[in-house]
């Protein structure tokens, strides 16, 4: 394996726009702004929109869709579409 051609993994803090919260991890992400973290050491921060933290998946506040109310309109809409004549 070639030496020196991997980036190098730094700890850095994601700041969930969404849900304010704010967590350190390892990444090979940079960024130019730095916050003062919990255990005094400045890292460097990336805001992103959506993460685990506020993803209706993982929050379990997801909308259930109503899949066979679509289809039933679905099928009103288009009944008799491409009959033969």
């Amino acid at each position: 394996m070639q030496a020196d051609i991997h980036p190098k993994y730094a700890p850095i803090v994601f700041h969930d726009l969404a849900s304010g919260e704010k967590f350190l991890t390892k990444s090979t992400a940079t960024s130019k702004k730095t916050i003062e973290w919990e255990d005094g050491e400045t890292y460097p921060i990336i805001d992103v929109e959506i993460s685990a933290a506020s993803h209706p998946f993982y929050t379990g506040k997801q909308r259930i869709m109503d899949s066979a109310g679509r289809v039933e309109r679905f099928n009103a809409r288009f009944k008799g579409f491409g009959a033969k004549k």
